[in-house]
C-alpha cells in the first residue's frame, strides 16, 4: 500500500496523474474517516449509551464510503490516463468516462457531508469541530471533482451526455452547498469552547 508520503510526492511530479481528481477523493475519504472517527469515540464515550448503535452505523458507512472513494480515486487516474492515451471516437468515449468519474465521486462526497451531519445528531459538541472539518473536507472535494466534470465537458462532443452530466453534476453542487450551510450552523451552535 502506498504511503501518503508517496502518493504526495507522486502528486507533486511533473506526471500528469495523479491530479485534482485523484486528489479529490483523497481529501473525501479523509472526510468519512473523520466521520468514523467522531462516530466511534461518540459510541465509545458511556455518556453516549443511548446513541451507540446509531453511531456505530455511522461509523461502518463513513468507513464503506471511504472505501469506495479510494477505489473512485483509481477509477479516476485510469480514466483521465485512457483519455490521454486515445485519439478520434475513441477519445470522446474516454471523456464520457473522464466526467464521469468526478461525477460518481462528488456522489460519494455529498455522501460524506450528509453522514457528517447525521454524526452532528449524536449530539457530542466534543466532536463538533471535527465533524464540521469533515463536512468542509467533503464540500471542497465535491467542489473539486466538479472542475473536473466541466473540463471534461468542454471537449465532449456528445451534448446530450454533456446534459444529462451537468444536470446531475449542477444537483450535487446545490445539495452540498445547502448542506454545508446547515452543517455550519449546527456545527457551531454544538460546539462546546
Amino acid at each position: 500500500m502506498e504511503s501518503l508520503e508517496e502518493y504526495l510526492t507522486k502528486l507533486a511530479s511533473p506526471s500528469p496523474t495523479p491530479g485534482g481528481g485523484s486528489a479529490a477523493t483523497i481529501v473525501a475519504a479523509m472526510a468519512a474517516a473523520l466521520v468514523a472517527m467522531a462516530s466511534r469515540i461518540t459510541a465509545a464515550n458511556p455518556k453516549y449509551a443511548a446513541q451507540r448503535t446509531v453511531a456505530l452505523s455511522l461509523a461502518a458507512l463513513a468507513d464503506t464510503l471511504r472505501v469506495q472513494l479510494l477505489d473512485a480515486r483509481k477509477r479516476d487516474e485510469e480514466a483521465f490516463a485512457a483519455v490521454m492515451a486515445m485519439r478520434g471516437e475513441a477519445r470522446q468515449e474516454a471523456l464520457r468516462a473522464a466526467a464521469e468519474a468526478p461525477l460518481h465521486a462528488m456522489r460519494l462526497a455529498l455522501d460524506v457531508e450528509q453522514l457528517a451531519a447525521d454524526a452532528l445528531e449524536l449530539n457530542n459538541p466534543h466532536l463538533a469541530s471535527d465533524l464540521g472539518c469533515a463536512a468542509e473536507l467533503a464540500a471542497a472535494a465535491l467542489a473539486a471533482c466538479a472542475y473536473n466534470v466541466r473540463v471534461n465537458h468542454a471537449a465532449m462532443r456528445d451534448a446530450q451526455t454533456v446534459a444529462a452530466q451537468a444536470e446531475e453534476m449542477e444537483r450535487y453542487e446545490r445539495e452540498g452547498s445547502e448542506l454545508l450551510a446547515r452543517i455550519r450552523a449546527a456545527a457551531l451552535a454544538k460546539h462546546e469552547p
